[in-house]
């Protein structure tokens, strides 16, 4: 079964800017010459459950107090940085998918997420649902129509 896990994506106040950073991110690698650009997180933890999180896990986005989307976690990279610190890289698919809006307190660090705590994607709840701007699925819920 898999395993997820949950993190703030500071600075972002929306899917669109996270969206936005992965691009700027992707430009910026293919500039200085990389062949395949790779989306990843690097934190300075490495998870212990790897095998369940790679059993199809996804990284949890909390952009401004709310689980907005998630990335699939394909891989999992620990590595030493050039001071010495053991740092890890999760290489992330990145397609931001949004999902369920739901409220989460900030914390440090990632978390993980058991399958049956992480909100269902906003394409299971209704056809088109995640296509329509973030700011006007934001409404519709305040307002009780999703």
């Amino acid at each position: 079964m898999s395993l997820h896990l949950i993190k703030l994506s500071v600075g972002t106040d929306s899917i669109e800017d996270l969206e936005d950073w992965i691009e700027q991110k992707r430009k910026e690698q293919k500039k200085r010459g990389v062949k395949k650009p790779e989306r990843f997180h690097t934190t300075r933890m490495v998870p212990k459950r790897v095998d369940e999180i790679l059993d199809g896990g996804s990284i949890y986005w909390v952009i401004k107090g709310e689980i907005l989307c998630r990335e699939r976690i394909l891989d999992i990279k620990p590595f030493v940085d050039k001071d010495g610190i053991g740092r890890c890289r999760l290489i992330l698919d990145p397609k931001c998918v949004p999902v369920r809006p739901r409220p989460y307190r900030a914390f440090q660090g990632w978390r993980y997420l058991d399958p049956k705590d992480a909100p269902p994607d906003l394409d299971r709840l209704g056809r088109g649902t995640a296509d329509l701007p973030e700011p006007l699925r934001r409404e519709l819920r305040e307002l009780g129509l999703l």
